[in-house]
């Protein structure tokens, strides 16, 4: 069944143009059965009742309860990566249940800061990424700030080489969980010094050193394999 993303489930539902630019590639008719969801964890079946150049406009149907989402919510506040390594990041993070993606400007960054435009394009990478993995749940991707200001939510998790502490041994679902991971060249001692401050876990990811890209994800996977 076709998913389609809604601002909000009302009775009836007008699509944007690209969604119903969509529809009229898939040849869909009037009376066709669709999933919408709101990206707020909202789902639900509706029904096609029009379709032409003018738009596109659906009928609510029933609830669907989606059990694709995490006991709890997770930030990712990850380093700004150079090239298409957030983007990376970003798509298969949602596929893996992240809520929340905070971008962080530290001190070996690989670059200081993102345009607006490539926070737009990642925005829609997430978007794209929650309806391809059939989650309710569009994730924020939030605008850099300095890891300063990055604010604990629930129970923190910092990957650091030389860590000893496993995130499945101290992992906790019943309270909101915050995961960091850091640029190509590390966090610097203060940097982690101060997260460590704030309440956060340091954690190792085995006895590899990863890519600033793969060691999000293998956070990522370590809760995926936590079996929830």
């Amino acid at each position: 069944m076709h998913r389609v993303k809604v601002t909000s489930l009302t009775r009836i539902m007008p699509l944007s143009v690209g969604e119903s630019q969509h529809l009229r590639v898939l040849r869909l008719r009037p009376g066709a059965t669709l999933r919408v969801f709101d990206g707020q964890g909202a789902e639900a079946d509706a029904t096609l009742i029009r379709l032409d150049e003018g738009g596109a406009m659906l009928e609510l149907g029933e609830a669907v309860q989606n059990n694709r989402e995490t006991p709890q919510p997770i930030t990712l506040a990850v380093a700004l990566l150079k090239g298409d390594k957030l983007s990376d990041v970003v798509r298969a993070g949602t596929e893996l249940g992240v809520t929340t993606f905070q971008l962080l400007q530290t001190r070996h960054a690989d670059v200081p800061e993102i345009g607006e435009q490539k926070l737009v394009r990642l925005r829609r990478i997430a978007a794209e990424a929650s309806k391809q993995s059939r989650r309710a749940v569009t994730p924020e991707v939030l605008a850099p700030v300095p890891l300063t200001r990055l604010t604990l939510v629930g129970q923190g998790f910092l990957a650091h080489p030389g860590s000893t502490a496993r995130l499945t041994e101290t992992l906790d679902w019943q309270t909101a969980v915050t995961l960091v991971s850091g640029p190509e060249g590390g966090f610097s001692d203060a940097e982690v010094a101060a997260l460590t401050a704030l309440g956060f876990t340091a954690i190792t990811l085995g006895p590899r050193i990863l890519r600033a890209e793969t060691a999000p994800l293998a956070l990522l996977g370590a809760i995926a394999a936590s079996g929830v």
